[in-house]
């Protein structure tokens, strides 16, 4: 059985559930756009980037903020050791023992503040967007893009963007040919074309932003 969302209330709108949705969207956007088709030209098939929902993303998520790629799995790695990855086990945890795996004091005040909320995670899969960015955000640490990138990956969800991500406007800089790199606001409103279809126009910027500044992406 997949550990990924398939199956959600109307409200939550398009799922991506298999590399064929990705596709659709792909060339969806392609079709709209040709700088998208020069982009996949030089990118190649996407990944589906697909992952289980839960508390533990969430908080994995918290782990890799500001962090590099290599050093958040290193940290993760050591929570995953200590068992220390369900809202159960931070919350008998000490912060003594979230320091010792690697979480930094303001990871930790992040972490026990998600396991305090006690967010119905089922319940989110069925929220629609804006919702859901609206219940996540409201735990300390847990901001925006974080919540945005949440929905994109955990839930699935085929229209959300997260246009506060460095990568995505440095991307869309260099793709639309834009005399500087987007705020956000900005970003965000030249995203509104892409719907319904702007997480797959997400993937496409970040396979783009990899391959013209060969960058790490996301973890």
């Amino acid at each position: 059985m997949s550990p990924f969302v398939t199956d959600c209330g109307p409200e939550a709108g398009r799922i991506i559930c298999t590399d064929a949705c990705v596709s659709e969207g792909a060339d969806w956007l392609a079709k709209r756009d040709p700088r998208f088709a020069t982009a996949l030209a030089h990118c190649g098939p996407l990944p589906l980037r697909r992952k289980p929902d839960g508390f533990g993303q969430l908080l994995s998520a918290i782990v890799s903020q500001q962090v590099s790629v290599a050093s958040a799995n290193a940290i993760w790695q050591r929570l995953t050791e200590a068992r220390l990855t369900t809202q159960a086990e931070i919350l008998a945890a000490t912060e003594d023992d979230l320091r010792a795996a690697g979480l930094s004091r303001q990871k930790v005040r992040y972490s026990m503040a998600l396991a305090e909320e006690g967010i119905n995670f089922d319940a989110l899969r069925d929220m629609p967007t804006d919702r859901v960015i609206k219940t996540l955000t409201k735990v300390v640490g847990v901001g925006v893009w974080t919540a945005e990138i949440y929905a994109m990956f955990s839930l699935g969800r085929a229209d959300v963007f997260a246009p506060g991500d460095l990568a995505l406007q440095e991307a869309a800089k260099v793709l639309f040919d834009l005399p500087q790199r987007p705020k956000e606001r900005e970003l965000r409103t030249l995203a509104e074309a892409w719907s319904p279809w702007r997480s797959v126009a997400a993937r496409i910027l970040w396979a783009y932003y990899h391959v013209a500044k060969d960058r790490e992406g996301i973890r």
